[in-house]
This record gives structure tokens, C-alpha cells and sequence, in this order.
């Protein structure tokens, strides 16, 4: 199993992330949907995070009712505007969501 990351690494990785062209914004959210990082506004963040950790709980839900032994690695959802990445973690250590906002 690898080392966690440190904070200065998770900090240079958002960074390096957030500096890509067309990223709007990078959410990481706990189990229960809560905001723990984040580079949108606070309003933008409450409202993404919400909508955002149902959706995943939803596609989870589905994928593991179609079959038991699978689970959701990365959910994709482009629309007119925007497009949004999300990577659920499977690390029961970190349990965390993150997601991007293009």
C-alpha cells in the first residue's frame, strides 16, 4: 500500500490541477458530502458539493445493484457549459470525493 500523500503534495498536485486551462474550480468533499478543500466560493462550493455527493451516491448505488462485487472509480457528467470529473476514493483511511469543474 503507498504512503499518503503529504499536505505540501496534495497542495502542489491542486495547484498543478487548478493551473490547467478551461478548470473552473476542484472540490474534495468527505463521506457525508461536506466540503473539506476547495478554490470555488463558498456558495458555488455548498451548492456543488451537495447536488454533486447525491449524484455519486446514486451512481454507486446503481453500479453496485448491478453487480455486488463492483464499485463507481470515476464518474464523467459533460453538459452545453461545463464538464465534471469526479473520483470517489475507495481508501477507507482518507474516505474523500473529489471532483473537478471544468
Amino acid at each position: 500500500m503507498p504512503p499518503f500523500p503529504s499536505q505540501a503534495e496534495v497542495e502542489e498536485t491542486l495547484k498543478r490541477i487548478q493551473s490547467q486551462n478551461g478548470v473552473q474550480g476542484i472540490i474534495i468533499v468527505n463521506t457525508e458530502g461536506i466540503p473539506i478543500k476547495t478554490t470555488l466560493d463558498n456558495a458555488s462550493t455548498v451548492q456543488y458539493a451537495g447536488l454533486i455527493h447525491q449524484l455519486v451516491m446514486k451512481a454507486r448505488s446503481t453500479v453496485r445493484d448491478i453487480d455486488p462485487q463492483n464499485d463507481l472509480t470515476f464518474l464523467r457528467v459533460r453538459s452545453k457549459k461545463n464538464e465534471i470529473m469526479i473520483a470517489p476514493d475507495k481508501d477507507a483511511f482518507s474516505n474523500k470525493t473529489s471532483f473537478l469543474l471544468y
